[in-house]
């Protein structure tokens, strides 16, 4: 039987337990933290297998969160866009050049400063491009825009090269695809929709979804994909409030067939069935490694039981109710799977520094972003973590708090 690590005191009279109304007095959570550093190689065997499964919960809750805040980011809270009605992406979009001279000509749109409507149409297409690293495939988004879709999206800067020419085969490309695409790089040449195009500048769109496109002059883009009608159109309303105003507007116009939405909700919905797979797909995989990280706790814990036997007899010798010590066992389990959290959340964070790029399953296109930690996530995992720590520690504990004083003094 080992020593007390702490000395121990008679309770105080007062709550009546069966020794004569003796108080209750809990056990020093020092006591409950020297017996995990005692057995510190099951400790930190335990512990480890629990960060495993935190670490597997708390990347996917960053990734899933890192797509989203890619493609909120990616709108701006006072831009509107116009797609047809029931597209649920610009690739499958369609407005006439009716219909977008219709919306040029609506009340509130904001003027650029040559007093022109700051209104941007654009002609949104899938190429194909391959790798840099492996040569494979991979669709990439490209889009046709002008200097007026530049100065809708005021996180978009050029940080290598220039803007491309008007009616000109010039192109820029956001600063992912110009690092993960074949011929994609400033000087570089891409041959697609029959046409060789120059690459003359790269952008860096802020870690949005636009550093995963391609830019090009829209009316070249319209006649090199044989296109007939534009995608989307894009406005800047002059007061962000009159958006209620101008739907209603549209939607009263028989001429026009289309659906205006803010741009920050339209991109927010692009991430949703992306970021909602995922989501579902990892907490159900840490759901399932979770039950081996409960089950090593639950091991772990009634390891410890059956070697203090002796111990919890002088505990509860000492006046020590049930309720005292089935509390220091779940303790120490609720301590083991907060170092296993805090392990596991920490290597998690270092995700932050890695760049990884998926198919948006909205678009069919790739999509470049970096796994996101916030406060919430952090949380999450936590909590996670400790609902482990409990499964597994409160069978054990409640075992540790029935064994009878003489039996376990018997077996000291």
């Amino acid at each position: 039987m080992r020593r007390l690590g702490e000395r121990v005191r008679w309770p105080a009279s007062g709550d009546g337990d069966a020794r004569g109304g003796r108080g209750v007095k809990a056990i020093p959570l020092s006591y409950i933290a020297r017996n995990l550093w005692v057995r510190r190689v099951t400790t930190l065997l335990t512990a480890g297998g629990m960060a495993l499964v935190v670490y597997v919960f708390a990347t996917v809750l960053m990734m899933s969160e890192g797509i989203r805040a890619t493609l909120v980011a990616t709108g701006q809270p006072d831009n509107v866009i116009a797609l047809r009605k029931g597209a649920g992406a610009e690739i499958n979009s369609g407005v006439d050049r009716g219909q977008a001279a219709i919306l040029e000509s609506l009340p509130g749109i904001a003027t650029a400063a040559d007093g022109r409507p700051l209104i941007s149409k654009e002609p949104v297409v899938l190429n194909t491009l391959p790798k840099r690293d492996s040569g494979k495939p991979s669709n990439v988004t490209v889009r046709g825009t002008s200097e007026r879709g530049l100065q809708l999206r005021p996180q978009v800067r050029l940080v290598e090269g220039r803007m491309f020419r008007p009616d000109s085969l010039e192109i820029i490309t956001g600063r992912a695809v110009a690092a993960g695409f074949q011929g994609a790089a400033l000087g570089e040449t891409l041959r697609f929709a029959g046409r060789d195009w120059t690459v003359v500048g790269v952008f860096d769109a802020g870690r949005t979804g636009f550093d995963s496109e391609i830019w090009g002059d829209a009316d070249q883009m319209l006649q090199a994909f044989r296109r007939n009608a534009w995608s989307s159109v894009v406005f800047r309303l002059a007061d962000p409030q009159q958006l209620d105003a101008l739907q209603a507007r549209a939607e009263a116009d028989p001429r026009l067939t289309v659906e205006l939405k803010r741009e920050t909700r339209f991109y927010a919905e692009q991430s949703e069935a992306l970021a909602t797979f995922i989501s579902i797909l990892g907490t159900a995989l840490s759901a399932i490694f979770s039950i081996g990280a409960i089950v090593g706790a639950m091991i772990t814990m009634f390891a410890a039981v059956a070697q203090r036997t002796g111990e919890i007899g002088t505990l509860r010798a000492l006046g020590f109710r049930r309720g005292a010590v089935l509390m220091a066992f779940l303790g120490e389990s609720l301590l083991l799977s907060l170092v296993g959290g805090l392990v596991g959340l920490g290597a998690a964070s270092l995700m932050q520094t890695v760049n990884i790029s998926t198919t948006n399953f909205q678009t069919f296109a790739e999509l470049a972003f970096q796994f996101r930690l916030t406060p919430a996530i952090a949380l999450q995992t936590l909590l996670f973590s400790l609902f482990m720590g409990l499964l597994g520690g409160f069978v054990p504990a409640w075992r540790a708090a029935r064994l009878k004083i003489v039996d376990c003094l018997r077996e000291a």
